[in-house]
């Protein structure tokens, strides 16, 4: 299932996750522009790296930048232009109506709490892993967290594939969300214990989504 387009209106303008599709994007476009190596680079530089973090190491000492500034660094790093753009069109879709029940200013302070959360989350289950975690996807899992909580009747234009036929359907967000969720936990429990070798980190996006609901909850984010 792929989301296209909710049937929420926003009523102020979603400044800040516009902002925040901009800035990653361009951040993006500068990765591509230091060339395959450099690319790769700044993956290695400014993603989080759990053994980097649970051991004080510092694989790049010659950064200047210490390893536990890289949970922020992270949430705007990204490993491809397919994961880029899934992630601003899920940012697209579910954020501009959180920011909007929220407020600018909260939903800022929300997003970047939700990526910090999401990147201990992911650290907590694989502290040893030496492999990049990037993305905003753990800040995004939040905002869709909060999404559930706030509009679970919301309708959503989903893009269905039932094998050679593709269908456009409108589905409520509580089931769009609860089956992404599972999905996460589907991928991530099993993954539980083993090596890390790459590829989607499924507890990022587990603990995004719980501490979005979470903190939409609280005095802090909540109504």
């Amino acid at each position: 299932m792929i989301p296209l387009k909710d049937d929420i209106p926003s009523y102020k303008t979603p400044v800040v996750t516009i902002s925040l599709i901009f800035v990653n994007c361009v951040i993006f476009f500068l990765q591509l522009s230091l060339g395959h190596k450099g690319f790769e680079s700044s993956v290695t530089k400014f993603g989080a790296v759990s053994f980097e973090i649970t051991h004080f190491w510092e694989a790049t000492p010659n950064l200047s930048f210490v390893p536990i500034s890289s949970l922020f660094s992270s949430m705007f790093v990204h490993g491809g232009l397919f994961h880029l753009l899934g992630n601003m069109l899920y940012l697209w879709i579910f954020g501009d109506n959180v920011e909007d029940r929220l407020g600018h200013t909260k939903f800022l302070l929300f997003y970047i709490t939700c990526g910090l959360i999401a990147s201990f989350s992911y650290i907590v289950t694989a502290p040893n892993s030496t492999i990049p975690m990037v993305g905003a996807s753990g800040a995004i899992s939040g905002v869709l967290g909060a999404y559930l909580l706030k509009f679970p009747r919301a309708r959503i234009l989903t893009l269905i594939f039932l094998g050679f036929f593709v269908r456009m359907v409108r589905i409520r967000a509580f089931f769009v969300l609860g089956f992404w969720f599972l999905l996460q936990l589907a991928n991530g429990l099993p993954s539980l214990g083993a090596e890390a070798i790459g590829g989607v980190a499924w507890f990022a996006h587990i603990g995004g989504f719980l501490g979005g609901m979470l903190l939409v909850k609280t005095r802090s984010f909540g109504d």
